[in-house]
């Protein structure tokens, strides 16, 4: 690995972690502990705002960030392809988001990598079968980020209507549904809601600050725990299937 390669990484390792020993640096680079000592060093003296000492760890400042002009092929592959399939399956708002974030990338670019954006031989073609939506998918990203409350009404699988008052957790994309993680207050559960059978939701004004068990890291561990438990017992135990 080049030198400024390995900087760059020391540099991405950093801002990955709230603190860096130089041994988990080492190791993850795979180069010996001084050589780390010195690169941090240089880094600092260059002025990338890292503070730590050895023994310790190292941490940098957040809000530091490197201009975006050492991607790889790879790297743009990745980058484009994950625009594409986001244009292709999300909702119009955040299809041009994602449209855009490529151009701001590929302005920035180097001469000799810019063209990569244009040929990148990856797809996601658009004449796919896509669950239609009634809600708007970008009011519920919106409930997200501000912790509000959504209600709406549903129909489950079986046909069995309902209304349902829920903490918005994450949205998850199953091709060719997304899914909705939310805390449902009838069920006093977690919950996964399709969201092309949601019907006349409404985001309420109400904020829900995160409580103990309700959290999407709660989710997690809950589920983690029922998939450990399946795999015990050797049976097979569905995912969180919608309602």
């Amino acid at each position: 690995m080049r030198r400024a390669d390995r900087l760059f990484q020391i540099v991405q390792e950093l801002r990955r972690r709230k603190l860096a020993t130089a041994r988990q640096l080492a190791d993850a680079l795979e180069v010996s502990e001084r050589t780390i000592y010195r690169d941090i060093r240089d880094l600092a003296g260059s002025g990338v705002p890292i503070e730590g000492e050895a023994g310790v760890g190292y941490v940098m400042q957040r809000g530091y960030d490197l201009p975006p002009l050492m991607f790889t092929e790879e790297e743009i592959e990745a980058l484009v392809l994950g625009a594409r399939i986001i244009e292709s399956w999300a909702d119009p708002a955040l299809a041009k988001a994602a449209a855009d974030v490529v151009a701001k990338v590929e302005a920035v670019l180097p001469e000799n990598l810019r063209a990569q954006v244009s040929r990148t031989p990856l797809s996601a073609p658009a004449d796919h079968r896509a669950a239609p939506l009634s809600v708007d998918a970008g009011a519920i990203r919106a409930a997200l980020r501000s912790r509000r409350k959504l209600h709406f009404h549903y129909c489950n699988a079986e046909g069995r209507a309902s209304e349902r008052a829920v903490r918005p957790l994450a949205l998850a994309f199953y091709g060719p549904v997304w899914l909705l993680i939310a805390w449902c207050e009838l069920r006093g559960d977690f919950r996964a809601f399709r969201l092309d059978r949601m019907r006349e939701m409404t985001v309420l004004e109400a904020r829900f600050a995160e409580e103990r068990g309700k959290t999407l890291h709660d989710f997690v561990v809950a589920d983690r725990a029922r998939r450990a438990e399946a795999h015990a017992q050797a049976a097979a135990v569905p995912e969180l299937v919608p309602e």
